[in-house]
């Protein structure tokens, strides 16, 4: 995808950081974590896979902590796609794909036949579970042996409905004091997007794709650990939590 001179990526990046931290006040703790067990696991050289990557978010933690790590983000969301490539050209560490993550021939066209880690974060809950179940079998293949795999989203535990309602109570009365306050949210965001000269065409790709949200399925932890483990991962658990997210970690 080209880019268009005098664009200012940056901006576009932390508009959308500020907007994702409105649902997820703790996502850079997320991150730091993820990137902590790469370093454990692979070190500070890893091959690694963006899986719906959005802006490159990921991406760009793991550049500013590992400086010789080499990434390939994936996705198909044309607008999000756009400010990852804005922000990262010429940086030959990373490479973007667009494809469909429903499309069981997605790995074909990625440049690697193999990756030390792939990593996601707030993605795969628009996938329903037979998908997601392939999906996770397919990122199996693609990790050679030791490698790691982690998701972190929003990871529902259904035992516990008076926890659960009293965690979203207060998260979404946190949500809209800050919106009261000006930050933008999702709906913003997009609208703004919509608005942008060069993201305008892209945005409206992107509606036409998605619509105006795609709903998946969410599942617990442990249903993520053991359709990992049913899919080819030696372990799986999760590494990291708050009251409503999660992040499971699995070895090939």
């Amino acid at each position: 995808m080209t880019t268009t001179a005098g664009t200012d990526w940056q901006a576009w990046q932390e508009s959308w950081d500020r907007q994702q931290e409105l649902y997820l006040p703790d996502r850079e703790e997320r991150f730091r974590v993820m990137l902590d067990m790469v370093e454990a696991f692979i070190g500070p050289e890893p091959r690694v896979l963006d899986l719906a990557c959005g802006t490159g978010s990921i991406t760009s933690r793991l550049l500013a902590r590992f400086p010789e790590a080499v990434s390939t983000g994936v996705d198909l969301d044309p607008a999000l796609l756009a400010i990852a490539e804005g922000t990262f050209e010429g940086d030959r560490r990373v490479a973007f794909v667009t494809a469909d993550l429903t499309d069981p021939d997605w790995p074909t066209r990625l440049p690697y036949d193999s990756y030390d880690a792939v990593l996601t974060a707030t993605a795969l809950h628009w996938l329903h579970s037979e998908p997601l179940a392939a999906l996770y079998g397919q990122v199996a293949e693609l990790l050679r042996d030791g490698g790691v795999f982690m998701n972190a989203d929003h990871m529902i535990d259904e035992s516990t409905p008076r926890i659960n309602a009293a965690e979203r109570a207060h998260r979404h009365a946190g949500m809209e004091q800050a919106r009261a306050d000006g930050v933008v949210d999702w709906a913003a965001w997009w609208q703004l997007a919509a608005q942008d000269p060069v993201l305008a065409a892209p945005t409206a790709r992107r509606f036409e794709i998605y619509g105006e949200h795609a709903d998946g399925d969410f599942h617990s932890v442990d249903w993520h650990a053991r359709v990992l483990r049913d899919q080819g991962f030696a372990e799986a658990r999760a590494v990291w939590c708050s009251p409503a997210d999660s992040m499971v970690l699995a070895v090939k």
